[in-house]
């Protein structure tokens, strides 16, 4: 593969990266509020409180959707350049994750676990993200 035709698919896995790193950036923003409103569902905050908080919860829930969606275009785009296997894999534990983000969502408690469970998948998908954007950066070099 020449090296115009590696920086092209660089730069397209960069690209898909960055879409994915911002879908993923916005649902940790909606989950950030969820939780804070959940808190408030929690002592007592009524039912304006609750349905901030599910709102949030849908909105986090459509960004991590179009974070799989991301998430899997960039996963293909990765497979055009040299990025090493594991990292490659480590994307599909959130994929995988945010198909049952919604399972089974019944107390307060419950969704707050949810909440927090789902805040450190997109958390740990940025980082694995912002990782691989940055190795891809350096390949650009």
């Amino acid at each position: 593969m020449s090296n115009e035709v590696m920086r092209r698919e660089i730069r397209e896995a960069v690209q898909a990266g960055e879409r994915a790193l911002g879908s993923l950036q916005e649902a940790k923003k909606k989950l950030d509020s969820a939780k804070s409103w959940g808190i408030v569902d929690l002592l007592g905050g009524g039912l304006i409180a609750s349905m901030i908080k599910h709102s949030q919860m849908d909105d986090a829930g459509r960004y991590m959707e179009d974070a799989k969606r991301d998430l899997r275009i960039f996963q293909r785009e990765l497979q055009d350049v040299q990025v090493p296997m594991d990292l490659r894999m480590e994307i599909g534990s959130f994929l995988t994750f945010a198909d049952f983000f919604f399972d089974g969502l019944v107390a307060d408690y419950m969704v707050q676990k949810k909440i927090a469970e789902a805040k450190e998948q997109v958390e740990d998908a940025i980082y694995r993200v912002e990782r691989l954007l940055g190795d891809l950066r350096g390949q650009m070099g």
